[in-house]
């Protein structure tokens, strides 16, 4: 039985890689919505809001990349700010 071809190898190589960094844009999305969502717990308002606004930009960006499925980020965008708008409004 043959080894594996090399064009394979590399295919294996770059789908590695791939899936590395996939998960490393998914674990970073779900710490950035983790900590909003501490911050909004806590209801510090202002600290809340600027983790937000990161946590939006790298879910834009994950979906951009298709890493993560548009409406999946738009689900969890909305999921979030309609916390933020609650503690806004609670205050």
């Amino acid at each position: 039985m043959a080894g594996k071809s090399s064009s394979a190898e590399k295919r294996h190589r770059q789908s590695e890689e791939r899936r590395m960094r996939n998960k490393a844009v998914k674990s970073s999305v779900r710490t950035s919505a983790k900590k909003f969502v501490v911050l909004a717990q806590k209801k510090t308002v202002s600290e809340a809001e600027t983790a937000l606004k990161d946590m939006i930009k790298k879910l834009d960006t994950a979906s951009r990349k298709g890493i993560i499925k548009k409406n999946a980020a738009s689900r969890k965008k909305s999921r979030m700010q309609r916390l933020f708008n609650s503690i806004k409004a609670a205050q």
